[in-house]
C-alpha cells in the first residue's frame, strides 16, 4: 500500500513543479497530469517523483491536518515508553 501526502506546489517550471510537504522540497514532473497545474495547487506524487493528481485545497489541508495529528500522536506513544 502506498500512501502520498498532499504536497503543496511552490513553482511551476517548464514540465515540473516545485513542491513542499512537511518542509521538504522537492522537484516533481507534470508528466501524468492533463490539466494546467499553478502555484497552490495540491499534488499526490508517486514514487519515482510523478505527479499523478491534483487534489482540492480544503481536502489537502484537511489531510495534512490528520497526518500531522498521526505523526505527532506516534510521537507521543514513543515518549511515554521511554519514560517507564
Amino acid at each position: 500500500m502506498c500512501m502520498a501526502a498532499p504536497s503543496r506546489v511552490i513553482e511551476v517550471r517548464d514540465g515540473t513543479a516545485l513542491t513542499e510537504c512537511f518542509g521538504q522540497t522537492r522537484e516533481v514532473s507534470l508528466l501524468l497530469l492533463d490539466e494546467e497545474v499553478a502555484v497552490g495547487d495540491y499534488l499526490l506524487i508517486q514514487a519515482g517523483g510523478f505527479a499523478f493528481e491534483r487534489v482540492e485545497v480544503a481536502r489537502a489541508e484537511e489531510a495534512l491536518a490528520l497526518m500531522q495529528e498521526l505523526m505527532a500522536q506516534g510521537a507521543q506513544d514513543r515518549n511515554w515508553g521511554e519514560a517507564a
